[in-house]
């Protein structure tokens, strides 16, 4: 037995016991029978029905890009709700020019489409268009908890940020968390993608030895093709999420075939399960090739509809996805 074979089985007896924990299987169902999508304003145009494609309640982050009007987050989660979603609309700082327009911003948010949920980001815009810089700033307007929004997702990077030093990211963790201990609203971290389950088990821990509790929801890719996941990953600057990713573009024919997370939620999956200290609670579903594909593939999973590889780590749906 291996070293993390022992640790892990010393884990799991920890846990439960003389009881054996669950099969992997289980433990992926466990795992993705929460799991929340995002979706973009333009892209839900392309959706005649999210019924067709979500559960009833399925949690849907709607974005506020760059240079987007804040409006058609209002609209788009509106809608969401009529078609039985749980909408959980981002609030992006430095896109929106003062406290008056965060303030009709989550009003409208709240009367329109009974939103309780939001996901506070600086957002990717490198000059602020008003007043705010970070998602703190927005925290300590009071907005949120004055429209009664009772749930606050907050953003965590895991594998570093292009636009903010590694010093200043573990400064607003600690912040975040101070926050959620004195706000009346309940919070988690909302990551940005990743593509390697060990670097992300490393982090988590790493986080909860500083002190840092807040659930983890955990940003996982949707189906695309590798050359698609390379294009976002570059895009997002992911550092090492890229280095995994360029290594197996080495095989060129590789590029086109269309990548499914089945490693990555699997091995998450199984460390959730046996290690009690674990913060992860949730996979969020980043729809990098289409929501589509990712919820018809995120359905299979979170219904139990798969078979286990030889391996005993990755899967494979049974059903069409693609």
């Amino acid at each position: 037995m291996t070293l993390l074979e022992t640790s892990s089985a010393a884990a799991a007896t920890a846990t439960y016991g003389s009881q054996a924990p669950r099969s992997r299987a289980d433990q992926i169902v466990n795992l993705m029978a929460n799991y929340s999508i995002e979706t973009t304003p333009g892209g839900s145009a392309k959706i005649d029905d999210f019924r067709d494609h979500l559960p009833e309640g399925t949690k849907v982050s709607v974005t506020f890009l760059p240079g987007s009007d804040w409006r058609d987050t209002v609209a788009t989660a509106k809608r969401l709700r009529n078609e039985g979603m749980e909408p959980a609309p981002h609030v992006a700082a430095r896109s929106l020019p003062d406290v008056k327009t965060l303030d009709e911003y989550v009003r409208r948010l709240v009367g329109e489409a009974g939103v309780d949920q939001v996901v506070a980001l600086a957002g990717a815009v490198d000059r602020p268009v008003g007043d705010f810089m970070d998602s703190m700033q927005l925290l300590e307007t009071g907005v949120f908890d004055r429209h009664g929004i009772s749930t606050i997702g907050v953003a965590g990077h895991p594998e570093g940020s292009p636009d903010i030093p590694e010093r200043a990211i573990w400064q607003a963790l600690r912040w975040k968390q101070g926050f959620a201990e004195r706000t009346d609203a309940s919070m988690y971290i909302c990551t940005q993608f990743v593509f390697e389950s060990q670097p992300i088990i490393d982090w988590d821990r790493q986080i909860r030895s500083e002190g840092i509790y807040l659930p983890v929801h955990i940003g996982v890719p949707g189906l695309a093709t590798l050359k698609t996941l390379i294009n976002h990953a570059r895009a997002c600057g992911i550092g090492a999420s890229m280095r995994f990713l360029t290594r197996q573009a080495r095989n060129v024919t590789k590029l086109m075939t269309v990548n499914a997370p089945d490693e990555l939620v699997s091995n998450l999956a199984h460390y959730a399960e046996i290690d009690p200290n674990c913060g992860i609670t949730r996979v969020h579903m980043y729809p990098l090739g289409g929501l589509k594909k990712s919820a018809a593939w995120s359905n299979a999973v979170a219904e139990g509809d798969f078979e286990m590889k030889r391996d005993g780590i990755g899967f494979t749906v049974n059903r069409a996805v693609a």
